[in-house]
């Protein structure tokens, strides 16, 4: 495991080098890890090698990832970067710390009524209008937003998205500054967005949350669950 510590090394110098280019602070942005089909072994590694918050696709991968890593007593935050179905929002909340794929606000009163303490939420927009994704549509922003942040148990804390697949990460960037002006606009304070292949433009463009998977961890076998939330 010891290439992760290496690539983790790797990802960190070239968001604190996005960030210097955009004149931001390095400690404005959180890698996170996205662990989706690797073993509790690499998220391990990960997090010896000093990444602190670890992404995970899908409940029913994460639960027994999660409780082994917990046995050690190392405890990252968790992350839910892929989509969540109303009927597994009970196990989410049970597993992790922030909700970054809140697609409706069917889905956003599901968690407030299982909530026990505010659940850190961000709002999926699907800035692109791509019919394949999920998410709010731009203009629809502002009145979700509204309500859902004003239901009990939620305490929303910002906007994500995930942008078009290209061949130069540079198609994106008014994706991305797009959803950092929604987010202005909406005085909240994280944006989740940018992966593997474009974070460092999202970083230019202000993201707060980086998802990374392939760059830390390599790349993985074909994973039992699917989901969008990292690449």
């Amino acid at each position: 495991m010891t290439g992760i510590a290496a690539r983790l090394d790797t990802v960190g110098a070239r968001v604190a080098a996005a960030c210097e280019r955009a004149g931001r602070a390095m400690n404005a942005v959180t890698i996170v890890g996205v662990s989706k089909g690797q073993p509790a072994a690499a998220v391990i590694a990960a997090v010896a090698a000093g990444l602190t918050d670890v992404g995970e696709n899908r409940v029913q991968e994460a639960l027994p990832k999660i409780a082994e890593i917990c046995a050690r007593d190392i405890t990252p935050r968790w992350h839910l970067v892929g989509s969540l179905q109303t009927n597994k929002v009970k196990a989410a909340l049970e597993l992790f710390d922030i909700i970054h794929t809140v697609d409706s606000e069917r889905l956003a009163e599901a968690i407030a009524r299982h909530a026990r303490q505010p659940v850190p939420v961000l709002l999926e927009v699907n800035v692109a209008g791509e019919s394949a994704k999920r998410g709010f549509a731009l203009a629809d922003v502002a009145a979700a937003a509204w309500r859902i942040g004003r239901l009990p148990g939620i305490d929303l804390v910002g906007l994500m998205t995930v942008a078009p697949q290209v061949d130069d990460p540079e198609d994106v960037r008014p994706v991305f500054r797009a959803l950092r002006e929604l987010r202005d606009e909406s005085c909240l304070r994280e944006l989740s967005m940018g992966m593997t292949d474009d974070f460092e433009v999202a970083v230019e463009e202000g993201s707060t949350l980086v998802r990374v998977g392939r760059a830390i961890f390599g790349e993985r076998g074909a994973p039992t669950f699917q989901g969008a939330g990292e690449a």
